[in-house]
């Protein structure tokens, strides 16, 4: 998850999480940081293969933002659908965490 500079959270998947933090940092990527840009990569959970990061993706946006929040807080590991092939781990930067989020959430 990356936390954009008006406090939104944008969750996505990528190979290689801090390279993406870094073009949506410098503009390049997501049309979601043209509104406010990228300020910090909050989360990030490594899944063994591209199908598990699709639906871990697509369970952590369903999350309400409170439970968003926690999983960046706490790395909470018991929201994985994805079993054992998703791991939670610290965010590679101080500044933040990464995984794509609704804004509208």
């Amino acid at each position: 998850m990356v936390r954009a500079a008006n406090g939104y959270l944008y969750t996505g998947i990528s190979t290689d999480p801090q390279r993406r933090f870094e073009q949506h940092r410098k503009g390049r990527g997501a049309r979601f940081f043209n509104r406010s840009p990228a300020q910090a990569l909050v989360w990030q959970r490594r899944c063994t293969d591209h199908g598990a990061a699709l639906r871990e993706e697509m369970a952590i946006k369903r999350l309400k933002r409170a439970d968003k929040e926690r999983l960046i807080s706490q790395l909470d590991t018991t929201l994985s659908v994805t079993a054992n092939s998703c791991a939670a781990m610290p965010a590679a930067t101080k500044l933040g965490a990464l995984t794509t989020e609704n804004p509208h959430e």
